[in-house]
């Protein structure tokens, strides 16, 4: 049986490989995460000064939207080659771009220096770093997925997403502890630099420790057995076309089931630092140290919905965590507008514990969802293609609605109509957790087609790469 030809991790070796992804993914999201928070805080005075305060924010959230539209470029690269040469090099190559571009940003002229030339490099930067983090996310987890105890794959492949809240704990730490140390004049002139630059350590530190690490056995199992079939003159399709023709209805429930998550996500973590400052008058130090402590404990609550999703199934915890954020929205929001920093901080944390529970079975679910041979595409473009309409333009649809209203209650609609959206595409697919990773490669025999995926199944070996 295909399965039982690649041997399981020893449990040290799987730590190892979970630390490489964790890492990588924390390093990816902090310098994405680093550029939300500029965006909001510095970048719309150093970048966008003849605006209007809030336009310069719509505008400096505009450039951070446009790092979305790289993202679904970076899945169709970046999956194509790792479902062909392996999913290590590729994630290699995704760091060193991510943390490039970041580090590039730390030493951008603004545009009191080189007047209109300096939005237009900041956003080709920006453009790196979706491209990059695209091709990042799905290589992360499925090195885990496809590493780790197929009854633990829930708890296992969630700790490269606590990379998410732990890359956004380390932005807003950073953040929170310069613009407290330092006066606004001096973070704005040469203090918001500092954490863009420090991105060149981490990563070295990423890259020494994800080059130690082997390739998934399930991938090579996958390989070995496609190089096999060519020998014999067996036709196979490249994984782009594969994916999508197959696997079509399966990138449609991941679209979906991504809408409620990485809106939610963006408004909590990002918009709401224009919320609390423009609306609730806070101060950008409050709503800062609020996201820190609830990202702390977002990190803390990812694993466990993922160990959860093991016994519970990928499903229900995925819906219940979109319910949750669907009624959380409002009073999210009547909370802030209190002024209080307790209640600004139970408004963040419980919506972040929320967000958790989609967020920590989605690497395993969308794993589950496609063969091996297309797995790395086919994740990927579920998961980036979702972006560009839901994370993508969520602080900038965020802002423009709290600009036209004045008011939370059209924002509060926008989050609940995208639960809406992640509790049908959930409620539609087929749950996942029982499936054998191996099982679904594609390498069933002619005439008898593998399980997987929504779709309700995948083609015979001549229809995977």
């Amino acid at each position: 049986m295909a399965s039982s030809a690649a041997a399981p991790p020893t449990p040290n070796s799987l730590k190892k490989i979970v630390a490489a992804s964790l890492i990588g993914t924390t390093i990816e999201w902090y310098d994405f995460f680093l550029y939300g928070s500029a965006a909001a805080l510095v970048f719309n005075t150093l970048f966008f000064p003849d605006e209007e305060p809030l336009v310069g924010t719509l505008l400096a959230f505009l450039t951070y939207a446009v790092g979305f539209l790289a993202r679904p470029l970076g899945a169709l690269v970046f999956g194509h080659y790792g479902d062909r040469l392996g999913r290590k090099k590729l994630l290699v190559i995704s760091l060193l771009m991510m943390g490039g571009a970041t580090f590039l940003i730390g030493l951008l002229p603004t545009h009191a220096t080189i007047g209109a030339a300096a939005p237009v490099l900041l956003t080709v930067l920006r453009l790196v770093q979706g491209f990059a983090l695209g091709g990042e996310w799905g290589g992360a987890v499925l090195l885990v997925s496809e590493h780790g105890d197929p009854k633990r794959r829930g708890f296992w492949a969630s700790w490269p997403q606590t990379g998410a809240p732990a890359g956004q704990l380390l932005a807003t730490g950073v953040l929170a502890l310069l613009t407290a140390t330092l006066s606004e004049s001096a973070f704005e002139s040469w203090g918001w630099r500092i954490p863009f630059l420090l991105s060149g350590v981490l990563v070295l530190i990423g890259l020494w420790i994800r080059l130690s690490v082997d390739e998934s056995p399930v991938f090579k199992q996958a390989l070995a057995a496609a190089e096999a079939r060519k020998a014999e003159g067996a036709a196979e399709k490249l994984p782009l076309v594969a994916v999508f023709r197959y696997h079509w209805k399966d990138i449609l429930v991941a679209m979906g089931a991504r809408m409620a998550e990485n809106i939610s996500f963006y408004v909590i973590t990002a918009f709401i630092l224009v919320y609390a400052v423009e609306a609730a008058e806070m101060s950008k130090q409050t709503a800062l140290n609020a996201v820190l402590i609830g990202s702390a404990i977002h990190f803390c609550a990812v694993p466990a919905w993922g160990a959860l999703s093991d016994r519970w199934g990928r499903r229900p915890v995925y819906m219940l965590g979109a319910a949750g954020i669907g009624l959380w929205v409002f009073p999210f929001f009547w909370l802030i507008d209190t002024g209080s920093f307790l209640a600004l901080l139970t408004a963040v944390t419980v919506g972040l514990v929320l967000h958790g529970a989609m967020y920590a079975p989605q690497a395993a679910f969308f794993s589950e969802l496609f063969s091996t041979r297309v797995r790395y595409s086919g994740a990927s473009i579920g998961a980036q293609f979702a972006s560009v309409a839901a994370g993508a333009p969520a602080p900038l649809i965020a802002t423009a609605l709290l600009s036209n209203y004045g008011t939370s209650t059209p924002i509060s609609l926008y989050v609940i109509a995208a639960a809406v959206v992640t509790l049908i595409a959930v409620a539609v697919a087929k749950e996942t957790r029982d499936r054998d990773l191996n099982d679904i490669d594609g390498t069933a025999a002619a005439g008898a087609p593998a399980s997987a995926g929504a779709s309700g199944g995948v083609a015979p070996s001549e229809q995977t790469v």
